[in-house]
């Protein structure tokens, strides 16, 4: 087995090698990749999965890797933004679950501004629903075809990935259809399967009797015998237990779903496969974000001159009504309104200090009702000073990010978030609470050395909420200081080109092993 080597040794060894070595020694250091995703940005996305489907691919082709992306052909997919091609042989496919018969094609397409392959699955039965995730009775289904659409693509096509990369619920189960249904197939004779977990909190649990369309027999032992007992398969339980590797988003994360209250019922099952888990921090794609060349920006600023900051916060504080002073601190929050969020820590906290500090607050979210409605209420109370846009715009997401002064994410567990990612670069100071990805991506500044990015509270309640934000206003009066944390956070390098390498490198490893 080669050992790795820096990319630029790469490229001069392969200068001097023949055709034929070269593909032996591109087998070897650039492993050939299948990608499975239920969401791809920007075709798709509802949260961070979608945002890595979109970025990590174009990253790991960068670095030579044979990556094809497989998603479904969802009916709000922009076609007009693809190149769109077909393959007599991958049209029409039949694929029997059950009684039930469905027809699907395969669809070759590039984006307009990335030459990563995507496999769309188009079925308009399954995929053509108004929104890309259901309460359907057939969700399950839908999301079995996208992945033995998959294992379709790569057996009429040739093409044989060193690593099948599933990503959540929804492609979990192909560690374990590859070892059942296909370990005899010649394609998949080198495959080793990787399962990314984004968030366990959505772990696809489904009835027994549904995995009879999975045609495992007489393989069927292979399911979790207690969650067979109980009637239901866990799909997402099913992958951990038979990937070759299991991956999460950030290394915090991956010690915390090992632990009870982590890991929401799948702990026993991911402290049984050892050092089998890694942790990466997703990656920013500063293509799309940065306040330098952000094209949703009027105003745009760097690290070297921050006045088109302040122009963009006169800007925000116009657009929604908001009547501060430039001088009065705005925090802003960007986030989806559920109860790992920590929006409850906030119910309290929030109303007492607009009354007892100069600050202002605007919100841009959408989610639960109740959180919906604190907002709301929040917005009615102190007219001027804060502000809520119930939905979500990413014109509006990036104004936020470059507009305000502080970033709010109270959040109760946290995979990897992005946000705080996006606010280090924006200048927003993050205020986070110690969990996920948020302890990895933040450092508690540090007046004494002048070091840390942003503002860390530890326990999940909120005197220690409002000790943070109380914290982060009173740095903000000393405009050295203030400029300091900023600039610290700006300086950070969050980007996909460092986080695709570490997933190359377990890549490497998998296929060395």
């Amino acid at each position: 087995m080669l050992r790795p080597s820096p990319p630029n040794v790469e490229r001069k060894l392969k200068r001097g090698l023949g055709a034929a070595t070269q593909r032996l020694y591109s087998n070897v250091m650039t492993p050939t990749i299948c990608f499975v995703a239920s969401e791809v940005a920007p075709l798709s996305k509802t949260g961070g999965l979608g945002d890595v489907a979109g970025a990590l691919p174009r990253r790991l082709r960068m670095l030579g890797c044979d990556v094809r992306v497989i998603t479904p052909l969802y009916a709000s997919i922009d076609r007009s933004r693809l190149i769109l091609k077909t393959n007599m042989r991958l049209l029409d496919i039949p694929l029997r679950l059950g009684a039930q018969e469905f027809r699907y094609s395969l669809v070759t397409a590039t984006s307009l501004h990335s030459d990563t392959p995507l496999i769309l699955v188009d079925c308009p039965e399954l995929y053509h629903r108004d929104s890309i995730y259901t309460a359907d009775a057939d969700e399950h289904v839908r999301f079995l075809v996208l992945q033995l659409a998959a294992i379709e693509y790569c057996l009429r096509t040739g093409f044989a990935p060193d690593i099948m990369h599933c990503n959540d619920w929804h492609a979990a189960l192909l560690p374990l259809l590859l070892r059942a249904r296909y370990s005899a197939e010649p394609t998949f004779a080198r495959t080793r399967s990787l399962l990314s977990i984004h968030n366990i909190g959505y772990q696809g649990v489904f009835a027994l009797g549904a995995a009879a369309l999975l045609g495992l027999a007489p393989d069927a032992a292979l399911l979790d015998s207690d969650d067979a007992a109980q009637g239901v398969v866990n799909w997402l339980k099913e992958g951990v237990r038979h990937a070759h590797r299991v991956a999460t988003v950030s290394p915090t994360y991956a010690q915390e779903i090992c632990a009870p209250l982590g890991g929401q019922g799948l702990d026993a099952a991911l402290r049984a496969r050892g050092d089998r888990i890694a942790g990466i921090l997703n990656g920013v794609d500063y293509d799309e974000w940065d306040p330098a060349a952000d094209a949703h920006l009027p105003h745009r600023y760097s690290i070297d001159d921050l006045s088109g900051k302040r122009l963009m916060k006169r800007a925000l504080l116009d657009r929604m009504s908001l009547t501060v002073t430039l001088e009065t601190p705005l925090i802003g929050m960007v986030s989806r309104l559920t109860q790992q969020k920590g929006v409850d820590l906030l119910f309290d906290v929030l109303p007492r200090m607009l009354r007892e500090r100069p600050f202002a607050i605007a919100v841009l979210g959408s989610g639960e009702r109740r959180y919906r409605d604190f907002f709301s209420s929040l917005a009615r109370d102190f007219p001027g000073r804060a502000t809520f846009f119930n939905g979500y715009s990413e014109e509006l997401a990036h104004w936020i990010e470059a507009g305000s002064d502080i970033f709010l994410m109270p959040s109760m567990y946290e995979p990897c978030g992005l946000n705080q990612l996006y606010s280090l670069k924006y200048g927003a100071v993050p205020i986070v609470r110690r969990t996920g990805g948020l302890a990895d991506s933040v450092q508690m500044w540090d007046a004494a050395a002048q070091s840390g990015t942003g503002i860390v509270f530890n326990d999940f309640d909120a005197f220690a909420a409002e000790w943070a934000i109380r914290t982060a206003l009173d740095l903000y009066r000393d405009g050295a200081t203030w400029r300091q944390l900023m600039r610290n956070g700006m300086a950070q390098d969050f980007s996909w080109e460092h986080q695709a390498r570490e997933y190359l490198a377990l890549y490497r490893d998998m296929t060395a092993r």
